[in-house]
C-alpha cells in the first residue's frame, strides 16, 4: 500500500505524550503509523484532507460474544438468570458451525460500522474443532482485529493452532473461573493457556447466578493471579479481591450497560478505577445492548455519574460536581481497552510505530480546532454513535469509507442474520 497522510484532523492521539492535536497529521506507511503532528509533508504519500473530522485510534470491545450478533434486541427483559438457559442451554445447542461463521461475520462487521476495530470475542458456544474454525472464518473474513476466545480449553489442539496464528487474527481462551467450575478445571485451563502463551479470559462475580462468592481471592491463594489473565465483569468481587486483580495487573474488563440491564450488580468500575486500575469497558451482549461501544461508553459515563452523585449526597458534599470526566472514559476504549486483551503494543493510541487502526467522526465540527482539551473527547464519549463514523482503517486499511463498508453488503449479512435467528430461536 502507498504512504496515506490524513491532514489536518483534530486529533485525540490516547497516546499520554502525544496528547489531543487540535490539527494535525496522520502518516501511515503500510500497516503503520510512522508519524503524527501538525505539518506533516511527505512527498510521496497520498492525501486525504480530514478538516473538520475527530482523528482517534479504533476503538476496542474488549469483551464481546459475537456468536449473538444476529440475536440483537431479544434480550431487553431478560434477567440474567433467565438469560442462561435461553442463551448457553438452548440456541447455543442449536448453532452450526456456518451459523458461528455467519454471527462472526455479522458481529465483526457490525463492529467495524460503529467504529470498533479491534474485538475480543468469547466464544462460549464453542462445540467441538469446526465450530472454532467457523468463528475464525467469519472473524479472518470480515477485516477486523480480532481475538477469539475459544471456548473449550479441553481442545489443546485447536488452541495449539490458535497460539501460532498471527496477523488481524489471534486466539485466547474463553473459560470458566472457579467461580463457576471446580478450582481443579480452572487451575488446569490456565496451565494449558500460560503453556500455548495465550491470554486466559474469564467472567467473575457477576451477580446472582449461583457463582461461588471469593473466586478472586482463591485464585490469589492458589498462586494463579496473573498479568495475563482477563476477568470480566466484577460486580460482586470485594474490594479486598480488587486490589487483588489490580496488584496482580491482570485486565479488568466492565460492561455497565447490560451488566444493569441483567441484573448483574453495581458496576465495579468505580471501584477499579478508585484502586488506579484502568477498566476497560465492552460491549458484551448484542441481545441486550445492539451493536455499538458508544453506548455502552454512555451508560457507563450515566451510571458512573450517578454513583458520585449519590455518594456525594451520602457524605454532605457538593452533589453538583460532576465525575468522572466524560473525555476520561474514551481510554476505556481505546488504549486501556487493548491493554487488558494483551495488545497494548498493538493498538489502542494513534502512536508512531503502532497498526493504523483509525477512525474518522463528523458531526462534531463545531468543537474540533478548538484547544481545550477533553472537552472533545467529552463530546465523543456522550454523542457519538456508528451514523458520526464516516471512515474505519485496519492496519492500514479502509474497511468503512464515505459512510459504507468497503467489502460487505451490511442489509444483506443483517438479511442472513433474521434468518438464522428466525431458526434457532424457540
Amino acid at each position: 500500500m502507498p504512504k496515506l497522510l490524513l491532514r489536518g484532523g483534530h486529533l485525540l492521539t490516547m497516546d499520554d505524550a502525544l496528547g489531543e492535536l487540535p490539527r494535525a497529521d496522520v502518516l501511515i506507511d503500510g500497516d503503520r503509523i510512522v508519524a503524527v503532528g501538525p505539518g506533516l509533508d511527505p512527498a510521496d504519500a497520498t492525501v486525504q484532507d480530514v478538516r473538520g473530522h475527530v482523528v482517534l485510534p479504533g476503538l476496542v470491545d474488549s469483551h464481546r460474544h459475537l456468536w449473538q450478533s444476529a440475536l440483537v434486541g431479544i434480550g431487553a427483559d431478560l434477567s440474567l438468570s433467565a438469560y442462561l438457559p435461553l442463551l448457553l442451554g438452548t440456541v447455543a445447542s442449536r448453532m452450526e458451525p456456518a451459523d458461528l461463521r455467519l454471527s462472526a461475520l455479522l458481529g465483526a462487521a457490525e463492529a467495524l460500522h460503529s467504529g470498533v476495530t479491534t474485538v475480543f470475542d468469547y466464544c462460549n458456544a464453542t462445540r467441538g474443532d469446526e465450530h472454532a474454525d467457523a468463528s475464525v472464518a467469519g472473524l479472518a473474513e470480515s477485516g477486523a482485529r480480532a481475538v477469539y476466545g475459544h471456548g473449550d480449553p479441553e481442545r489443546r489442539a485447536g488452541l495449539a493452532d490458535l497460539a501460532a496464528r498471527a496477523g488481524l487474527v489471534t486466539g485466547a481462551v474463553a473459560m470458566l473461573s472457579n467461580e463457576h467450575a471446580p478450582m481443579e478445571q480452572t487451575a488446569r485451563h490456565l496451565a494449558v493457556a500460560r503453556e500455548l502463551g495465550l491470554v486466559a479470559s474469564m467472567h467473575v462475580g457477576c451477580g446472582a447466578h449461583g457463582g461461588r462468592a471469593g473466586a478472586v481471592a482463591a485464585l490469589h491463594r492458589a498462586g494463579l493471579l496473573g498479568p495475563d489473565l482477563h476477568f470480566v465483569h466484577g460486580n460482586t468481587i470485594t474490594d479486598a479481591e480488587v486490589g487483588l486483580l489490580v496488584d496482580s495487573g491482570a485486565g479488568v474488563t466492565v460492561t455497565p450497560g447490560v451488566e444493569a440491564m441483567m441484573g448483574h450488580g453495581p458496576s465495579a468500575y468505580g471501584r477499579f478505577a478508585a484502586r488506579g486500575a484502568r477498566p476497560a469497558v465492552g460491549l458484551d451482549v448484542a441481545v441486550a445492548a445492539g451493536h455499538s461501544l458508544f453506548d455502552q461508553l454512555r451508560a457507563t459515563l450515566v451510571l458512573e455519574r450517578d454513583r458520585h452523585h449519590r455518594a456525594a449526597l451520602d457524605v454532605g458534599r457538593d452533589p453538583t460536581a460532576l465525575a468522572p470526566a466524560a473525555g476520561d472514559l474514551l481510554r476505556a476504549a481505546t488504549v486501556d481497552g487493548a491493554a487488558a486483551i494483551g495488545l497494548a503494543d498493538r493498538t489502542g493510541s494513534l502512536t508512531p510505530g503502532k497498526q493504523a487502526d483509525v477512525v474518522l467522526l463528523r458531526g462534531l465540527e463545531h468543537l474540533v480546532g478548538r484547544p481545550e482539551p477533553g472537552r472533545l473527547a467529552g463530546a465523543v464519549v456522550a454523542t457519538a454513535g456508528p451514523a458520526d463514523v464516516t471512515d474505519v482503517l485496519v492496519a492500514g486499511r479502509f474497511v468503512k469509507r464515505g459512510g459504507r463498508l468497503v467489502d460487505h453488503d451490511l442489509a444483506a449479512l443483517r438479511a442472513a442474520g433474521a434468518d438464522l435467528a428466525a431458526r434457532v430461536l424457540p
